[in-house]
């Protein structure tokens, strides 16, 4: 299979919108800190983007998460197993995780579960990509990036198998059967 790359979102594009949304947490978390949570490893590049774009007057403390959702070979179950856990305890903390796409919902429905039991102040979500017509579980998107049709998509940290991460830019991969 020989894939393409088709840009779909600039980077000038995903730069302006991450500064709205910076400006709209910054509003939202005046007088608090937030404590964001990266869901690893595609969210990486955009909590890092984002973080820079929150006031410096709201603190910000940042907390990874790696987690996979498991089942039979082809379809994922949306259990979440935790591979790599948190390091600071929530509880009575504004969280905001942050995830670089959210489509069906099941793994972050889950994931919210587990975060609101470990008793934090308040959990609000944050995406720079979402595909709600293709949600399975409800699931409410505090802040989103973009909404995009169901494209299979690359770039800010999302890849096909581990390349296109650094693409500074969204991109939807084709996939041909004909080498060029």
């Amino acid at each position: 299979m020989k894939e393409s790359i088709r840009v779909m979102i600039s980077e000038n594009e995903i730069e302006k919108r991450t500064r709205e949304i910076g400006e709209a947490i910054s509003r939202d978390y005046a007088g608090k800190t937030v404590h964001m949570i990266c869901v690893l490893k595609g969210g990486v590049y955009f909590m890092t983007a984002l973080s820079k774009r929150i006031s410096e007057d709201v603190p910000v403390s940042l907390d990874f998460m790696s987690v996979s959702s498991y089942g039979d070979d082809t379809k994922s179950s949306g259990v979440v197993k935790i591979v790599k856990d948190l390091d600071e305890p929530l509880e009575g903390k504004d969280v905001l995780i942050v995830e670089d796409i959210i489509d069906s919902g099941r793994t972050l429905y889950y994931l919210l579960d587990i975060i609101k039991g470990r008793k934090p102040a308040s959990v609000r979500l944050c995406t720079l990509l979402d595909k709600p017509e293709r949600r399975e579980r409800d699931v409410h998107v505090d802040y989103t990036g973009f909404n995009i049709e169901d494209r299979f998509v690359v770039g800010c940290g999302m890849d096909y198998k581990q390349k296109y991460r650094n693409l500074p830019y969204i991109g939807e991969v084709i996939l041909s059967e004909e080498e060029q």
